[in-house]
């Protein structure tokens, strides 16, 4: 009783309040006027206690004008507090200081796009940042996609941002966010999968209370299991196309311990005419799935801890190395069922097919079955020369060498990693 006294006189006699009332962060852009669409900004603050308990998220942003807002943990930020810095460096072409979200210890903490609504974590969960935590200093990051508000003859100004729901009293439980993303790209006109896959490593049992999905405009569907002992489990699964808000997790309290497999998939239906590849600008595509969970004691996941794959037509599950424990034999049939539909819509070549989630249309080939696959080829076989099929046969064998060296899957996930360290949603 005596320190509680004491730290309600200390603080009247200071002028600040007593630690638990909750206080708010303004985290908003100081009055910008970004120029060139798919502009990235980001500005920092430097969390001057120990320790900051941060417990909600408040969005100050308008749909139309930010295609994302982001905020990120930094143990030091890519420019100095009271700056506003280009941190799109893929695709900006605006003047001034380029950098990065962070210089160190990256991590996010929260992601708004699409009219989200304000999110509160669970009683007594918290983000703990502060000086004495590896989140020194916080950095929002606006991804604004059209810019037309501040160019004449309207020549308006923008404070998109953020506020944060702080206290500092301690809470018994510490979140964290886990991310899965892919890299890869998706052909004209066809329905493909983007998967990822990593085993926990970590010795930390980590549970998931939210999750959330995001792609550009051509994901149809993102769901992620936890897989035990070669069970899937729901983590959550959504259409992105919905306000990409934290959404509560479809298996209420589900752990993730080591050994354990993280996996996920977009669904994405390319409608164009071209290929789209995953890329950081609005024209591009994304695939990432949001684990947002909390630990019942310190320490949370690494910060540079995430799982990521080089995506089609590189990666699969299938190419996962450990085939026996992540066992595709058991993904979910709604693995691809957008929420509220009854038929997943499957992978194809080059036309959409969608399939009763019980039994296939009648007489239409199933385009992952390996018979017909292999009906298809001999037929071609039948109509080619010797040379071409001695041509065929050292290509064959030229792809099956590059697959084993799997050196392309690694440079690919280097760029990614890059790329996503500056401009990652």
């Amino acid at each position: 009783m005596v320190p509680l006294l004491l730290s309600v006189l200390v603080c009247g006699l200071m002028g600040h309040p007593p630690p638990w009332k909750e206080q708010q962060i303004n985290m908003l852009m100081p009055g910008v006027k970004p120029t060139v669409p798919d502009t990235y900004l980001c500005k920092s603050i430097k969390m001057e206690d120990d320790h900051t308990y941060i417990t909600g998220f408040i969005p100050n942003a308008d749909a139309s004008i930010a295609h994302h807002v982001l905020l990120y943990g930094c143990e030091e930020p890519g420019a100095s507090p009271g700056q506003v810095w280009d941190c799109g460096e893929m695709t900006s072409k605006s003047a001034g200081h380029h950098a990065g979200p962070c210089k160190s210890g990256q991590s996010i903490l929260y992601a708004w796009a699409m009219e989200a609504p304000r999110l509160t974590l669970p009683p007594d969960v918290s983000f703990n940042v502060g000086q004495a935590t590896p989140t020194k200093y916080l950095v929002v990051q606006v991804h604004y996609k059209n810019v037309t508000k501040f160019l004449p003859p309207e020549n308006g100004e923008d404070s998109s941002g953020l506020t944060l729901i702080t206290t500092h009293v301690p809470t018994e439980k510490q979140a964290g966010v886990y991310i899965m993303l892919t890299a890869g790209s998706l052909p004209a006109n066809t329905v493909e999968y983007f998967e990822v896959a990593c085993e926990m490593r970590q010795d930390i049992e980590i549970i998931p209370f939210a999750f959330r999905t995001h792609a550009h405009s051509l994901g149809r569907v993102i769901s992620g299991y936890r897989v035990r002992d070669g069970v899937w489990t729901e983590i959550g699964r959504k259409d992105p196309r919905l306000p990409e808000m934290f959404y509560n997790v479809t298996t209420p309290g589900l752990t993730v311990k080591r050994g354990d497999i993280l996996a996920a998939r977009c669904t994405m239906h390319d409608t164009t005419d071209h290929t789209v590849s995953i890329g950081a600008t609005q024209n591009d595509e994304m695939c990432n799935f949001y684990i947002m969970y909390y630990v019942n004691k310190p320490p949370t996941l690494e910060a540079n801890d995430y799982c990521m794959s080089a995506g089609p037509p590189t990666w699969y599950w299938k190419d996962y190395p450990d085939q026996e424990k992540l066992n595709l034999k058991g993904v979910p049939d709604t693995a691809s069922v957008i929420p509220g539909a009854n038929a997943p819509l499957k992978r194809n070549v080059s036309q959409v097919y969608f399939f009763n989630s019980n039994a296939e249309e009648e007489g239409m080939p199933d385009l992952l079955d390996e018979s017909f696959a292999d009906e298809i080829v001999n037929q071609a076989f039948d109509d080619l020369d010797p040379q071409d099929l001695m041509y065929l046969y050292e290509l064959a064998e030229w792809q099956q060498q590059q697959r084993e060296q799997q050196q392309r899957q690694r440079e690919e996930e280097i760029k990614f990693r890059m790329l996503m360290r500056n401009q990652q949603v």
